[in-house]
């Protein structure tokens, strides 16, 4: 049962900073789950966000992942439940005011503050999961080459993470 309510606490917290989407809260989620209560080691935090990163759907698919990992189909529920229904009350009550208050200066302000905010905190959880997959200087590299061809060509992600897979497989 305090499984269950740490989960809860967790998610919680975590749905009401993701600020700027989800990817924003992983570096925390992952230090709660790995460091702060040991649940899971840093490679199967890593291996449960690429499982979700893979399956269809939202791009939080490791919130019910790391539940289930965590305390079978309840954890799953609370931690859904948790992560997904604050945020979503939360950006229906900001969402009424924000489009009141679409002409105002101060809001363009904000949206523009907010932008590098959340360029770092995505940033972030990418070396966060970079870091736990890369446990061999090929795997780095493997990861480094996907990075730029990413941000520098125009190639379907899919196909990216194709070649990085198989790439992977080769040099592990």
């Amino acid at each position: 049962m305090m499984i269950l309510i740490s989960l809860a606490i967790i998610f919680t917290e975590l749905s009401l900073m993701a600020f700027g989407g989800g990817f924003t809260i992983l570096p925390e989620m992952q230090r709660q789950v790995v460091e702060v209560h040991q649940w899971m080691s840093a490679q199967e935090f890593s291996a449960l966000f690429a499982m979700a990163q893979a399956a269809p759907g939202p791009n939080m698919m490791i919130v019910p992942l790391i539940g289930w990992h965590v305390a079978g189909w309840g954890g799953l529920l609370v931690s859904s439940v948790a992560k997904f229904g604050p945020s979503s009350i939360v950006t229906v009550l900001v969402m009424k005011a924000w489009k009141r208050f679409k002409d105002r200066p101060w809001r363009r302000i904000i949206q523009a503050g907010l932008v590098p905010v959340t360029v770092g905190l995505v940033a972030a959880s990418g070396i966060l999961i970079a870091e736990a997959s890369a446990t061999h200087w090929r795997l780095a590299l493997v990861i480094l080459l996907a990075t730029v061809l990413g941000m520098n060509k125009r190639i379907h992600p899919l196909w990216i993470l194709a070649g990085g897979a198989l790439l992977g497989l080769l040099v592990a």
